[in-house]
């Protein structure tokens, strides 16, 4: 495959829109040149205008070959820590720790012990996707044809593309919310939407450079404010909450508390691991040679520190709510107003401080809305000629309407969405692992074939597997609107394990078939 100039712009090298406006038709010949089409020249000048913007990235799923990676450095490994720890040192991940005290009636103790595994094991898997990255230079839905095929990965990519909308809608809301809170309710929630997501509309369209350097940056303050909060709001913060029915006031009998306890931390877990379909994607212009590792070790870190520090502060405020009525009243309100409430002792800089926490959650977005926008070019060629920064305008625009509309419905939103999501995560990262220990292990990959069809497995195995991980994940699942067989008799009310059955069945079915698919087909 020829390789591109490495002399050429790596932020300007990209097959989008220009593509198929590059020629009106096939049908000439040499010596009847094609008369230009108004329309299409004038939509070609714009992209062109557009794409050359200092800074912007046009590039997008077209893998980034080794000699147009960014130089090998410290500064850089850092960043990867510390992205993730800016993206995820956010209020929506502060509400999910609500959750543990207000939906499953945990006490303090049990719902940081959930929290803190469940996040450890989401963070590892999510680390263990980040390494095909720096090796590849393919983002990660592409890097997934080699382990599910050309065909059968559009799948993931496509409800990758709504679990990222879906934490943009939750973004939005969260942040809606919590600057209409501080206002004092004069300033609407849907205002507060249109607030966050214009300025990650804004940071997305340009792209990987420009949102690289805003993460850097981005988690000092919202590290400084949420310090804040622990010491204004610790007074109230009750670490002796135990673990009660919230109907009837009593402790949780022991098959309670242990399906309490699992659904919990099933729910932790995929918070965390819900960046797996995503986290190779900001590898890509890391030298060829990083060490995966390195890349596993860093991604771990950051997404840890990140996700346990928000989440026992969210756990806290929750405990709060049960000896300050303020707190519950707020609470009532929404889980924006919680937060504000927390500051209330500091006055105006309490309101301050909860503006930084509502635009904080920006940290969050922009990732998502980045990786989701290149779903679009890897469901197909078309997909490829429209160009990522009007992509990326299409999943704003969508999830801005998702979230003016269900502004008023976050809890239902949080406790459902974010559990569903896990199911399908997990079992994608089951398959990979399967393939890549026990079928590819020791075994090179030829990552410029990457649209090779011929070339990647026929991925009949995967998605047979995939398909029969959704149906465990269903008489697993414990959700508000439906209970598996399964999940109802975990502890006597039932608990959600349909993260562990989707992955069991997953399992069970894609080792067996996959053999048979090498052995009959080769691929």
């Amino acid at each position: 495959m020829e390789k591109p100039n490495p002399k050429v712009d790596i932020e300007k090298s990209a097959g989008t829109l220009a593509v198929l406006l590059r020629s009106n038709s096939s049908e000439h010949t040499a010596t009847e040149p094609a008369a230009p089409i108004p329309i299409l020249s004038k939509l070609r000048t714009w992209n062109q205008r557009i794409e050359n913007l200092a800074g912007l990235e046009a590039r997008g799923i077209k893998r980034v070959y080794p000699e147009e990676r960014h130089a090998a450095s410290v500064s850089a490994d850092s960043q990867m820590a510390m992205m993730w720890f800016s993206a995820n040192i956010s209020a929506n991940n502060l509400a999910v720790g609500l959750l543990g005290p207000l939906l499953f009636g945990l006490g303090f103790v049990d719902s940081a012990m959930c929290a803190v595994g469940g996040i450890l094991v989401g963070a590892a898997v999510t680390a263990y996707m980040s390494i095909w990255g720096a090796q590849s230079g393919n983002r990660t839905m592409v890097v997934l044809r080699y382990f599910m095929g050309y065909w059968p990965a559009k799948l993931p990519c496509v409800l990758n593309m709504i679990l990222m909308i879906g934490y943009g809608t939750i973004d939005c809301i969260i942040g809606g919310q919590i600057l209409s809170a501080v206002s004092g309710d004069t300033m609407s929630v849907v205002v507060g939407i249109v607030i966050v997501a214009l300025i990650s509309w804004v940071i997305a369209v340009f792209g990987m450079a420009i949102f690289q350097k805003y993460e850097r940056y981005a988690w000092a303050p919202q590290l400084f404010v949420l310090l804040i909060l622990i010491g204004t709001a610790a007074r109230s913060i009750n670490p002796s909450l135990q673990s009660t029915n919230l109907q009837t006031g009593e402790p949780l009998t022991s098959g309670h508390l242990t399906a309490a306890r699992l659904s919990f931390f099933s729910l932790q877990l995929s918070v965390p691991v819900s960046w797996a379909a995503a986290s190779s994607d900001f590898y890509v212009y890391y030298p060829e040679t990083t060490k995966p590792w390195k890349c596993f070790s860093l991604t771990m870190i950051g997404l840890t520190l990140s996700f346990v520090f928000v989440n026992i502060i969210g756990i806290g405020l929750a405990s709060g709510t049960f000896v300050k009525p303020a707190w519950k009243e707020a609470h009532a309100v929404s889980s924006g107003s919680l937060v504000v409430a927390a500051y209330n002792d500091l006055g105006t800089f309490g309101k301050a401080c909860g503006v930084v926490i509502a635009l904080g959650l920006i940290n969050n977005s922009v990732p998502g809305t980045y990786a989701s926008a290149l779903g679009f070019q890897v469901l197909g060629r078309y997909g490829k000629m429209v160009p990522r920064y009007l992509c990326v305008c299409i999943i704003v625009l969508i999830y801005f309407v998702s979230a003016v509309a269900g502004r008023n419905h976050l809890f239902d939103i949080l406790q459902n969405f974010v559990a569903l999501m896990g199911y399908w995560t997990m079992v994608m990262v089951v398959i990979v692992l399967a393939e890549h220990m026990l079928f590819r292990r020791g075994k090179r990959f030829d990552w410029d074939g990457w649209e090779d069809r011929k070339g990647l497995p026929l991925g009949i195995a995967a998605m047979v597997a995939f398909l029969v991980g959704w149906v465990g994940a269903i008489v697993g699942m414990y959700q508000h609107w439906y209970v598996g067989p399964v999940a109802s008799k975990v502890g006597g009310l039932g608990a959600d394990i349909g993260v562990w059955t989707g992955c069991a069945f997953a399992m069970v079915v894609f080792v067996p078939l996959r053999w048979w698919e090498l052995r009959r087909f080769g691929r």
